[in-house]
């Protein structure tokens, strides 16, 4: 009865845990709705706040795009297709760490295009150049959680923007409409500034006092930006490439669209992610100008998804049947296969001993017997065990008593087998004499054994198969 129940236990429990995998796999999880304050740039989400259309239509277009699933040091690693074009649109899922930032900029000094589309960057991924400093600044925060996905709610008082100057980037492009939320980018001139603080700390009471000293090292430590700034004159010799971004858009709180060359690349910043998303990429011309920026330069264009939170899981076996019954299936058929090892492994009864076998055989202790005579040089005894046998068998075949003299014996058997009764008396005169202390050796005992064999033989007795026989017909 115990035995039962741990069964009927066990199967409930088996069914109860496929059931609850079953319901796992195929419960139909609700997605958040995507928010301006919680946004998901990927270009794997279709949402408002998602950037598929985009992705999509370059694609269907013919340009060379991919989703870069691969952390940043692959960027720099001389294995596979390098993209000419990385885009890193919105706040990131996973924050981009110092040693991923350099890679990044790396890749670009060796002449990499960065698209950096968010309102506030990581500053990490804007370095100087030259004399001027990139910065971002928010004044509109969507606090109030606006739905992205109404247009009248995400442009609410923005007026469409025209292109500040021609450029590869504005080509086609008349207008476009940034959402209430966009960035102002700021450029600052940092060029005379270690000059000024070694000029300062050398002679501080020069301007004034000491404080006031420290207040303007601090001034030109931290510069005033200049927001909404056009034209940016370089003082770089002739023939060589300034380091002064330039400007492409504009508004009244600042710039929306610039790039500047960093090392043999360059860098573009695009301050507001709602011109490239799905909610506002077909508004105005701002479909023209995500394609302006992602697709001037041509080659592969690469688009972050391992900042996203999806990042390549490198086992092609499970990334193809991702998202399918499959691998609950396979959890299943394993917890299966458990509970049958679980079960056939766990005794349900009392511990019974094992039966004995004697696998010994009886040959066995003939041959110990054999070499311990052997070994004692006990001829006399070896052999008296073969006559014994064998004078048992004369006895009955010539019809005698074991009391009668071996003469009488030799002669009945000579008489009924033809055998030499001179020859026959003469070897059991010599085995008599042997098992009663008569000197004898291996040899000659070896040759007596072996004639009571071959007389035994002829006469048909075979002793040892029907002592054999008794011995079965007794049990």
């Amino acid at each position: 009865m115990r035995q039962r129940l741990a069964l009927i236990i066990t199967l409930v429990v088996v069914i109860g845990v496929l059931i609850a995998l079953n319901a796992a796999s195929y419960m139909k999880v609700e997605q958040t709705s995507d928010s301006e304050e919680f946004p998901d740039r990927s270009t794997f989400n279709s949402g408002p706040t998602g950037t598929r259309a985009l992705f999509d239509f370059l694609r269907e277009s013919g340009y060379q795009v991919a989703r870069w699933r691969d952390s940043s040091s692959s960027l720099l690693s001389f294995n596979g297709p390098k993209p000419a074009t990385m885009v890193i649109i919105g706040r990131t899922t996973v924050p981009f760490s110092k040693t991923e930032s350099e890679e990044v900029l790396r890749w670009v000094e060796n002449g990499g295009r960065l698209v950096i589309i968010d309102r506030n960057p990581d500053r990490r991924l804007l370095p100087r150049s030259g004399e001027w400093a990139v910065s971002t600044q928010v004044s509109s925060y969507p606090w109030s959680d606006p739905d992205p996905a109404n247009l009248e709610q995400m442009t609410s008082g923005v007026k469409p923007v025209a292109a500040s100057q021609p450029s590869l980037m504005t080509r086609g492009v008349e207008t476009i409409l940034p959402s209430r939320f966009a960035g102002a980018i700021e450029i600052a001139a940092t060029k005379n500034t270690n000059s000024d603080q070694k000029e300062s700390a050398e002679h501080p009471a020069a301007g004034g006092n000491a404080d006031e000293s420290a207040e303007e090292s601090e001034a030109f430590a931290n510069p005033t930006p200049q927001p909404g700034r056009q034209s940016i004159i370089s003082t770089e010799e002739p023939g060589k490439l300034s380091p002064a971004p330039a400007i492409h858009f504009t508004q009244e709180r600042g710039a929306l669209l610039i790039d500047y060359p960093h090392g043999k690349g360059r860098i573009v910043l695009l301050s507001d992610p709602f011109i490239v998303a799905n909610n506002g990429i077909g508004r105005a011309d701002n479909l023209l100008l995500a394609v302006n920026i992602v697709g001037a330069k041509g080659g592969v264009i690469a688009f972050d998804e391992f900042h996203q939170g999806r990042a390549a899981t490198h086992n092609a076996l499970i990334q193809y049947f991702e998202g399918t019954p499959v691998l609950a299936i396979c959890g299943q058929f394993a917890l299966i296969g458990l509970a049958v090892i679980w079960s056939r492994g766990r005794r349900f009864a009392r511990a019974l001993q094992l039966p004995h076998v004697d696998r010994r055989s009886s040959l066995e202790f003939v041959a110990s017997m054999a070499e311990l005579q052997q070994r004692a040089k006990a001829h006399d005894l070896a052999l008296e065990n073969i006559y014994g046998r064998v004078r048992r068998v004369l006895v009955r075949h010539a019809g005698l008593s074991n009391s009668s003299p071996r003469g009488e014996i030799a002669a009945r058997v000579a008489a009924r087998s033809g055998l030499s009764r001179e020859e026959l008396e003469s070897l059991m005169r010599n085995c008599e004499d042997t098992i009663n202390g008569a000197p004898t050796n291996a040899r000659e005992a070896l040759r007596m054994a072996r004639r009571l064999r071959e007389i035994e033989s002829s006469l048909g007795l075979r002793t040892r198969s029907r002592d054999a026989r008794q011995m079965a017909e007794k049990k």
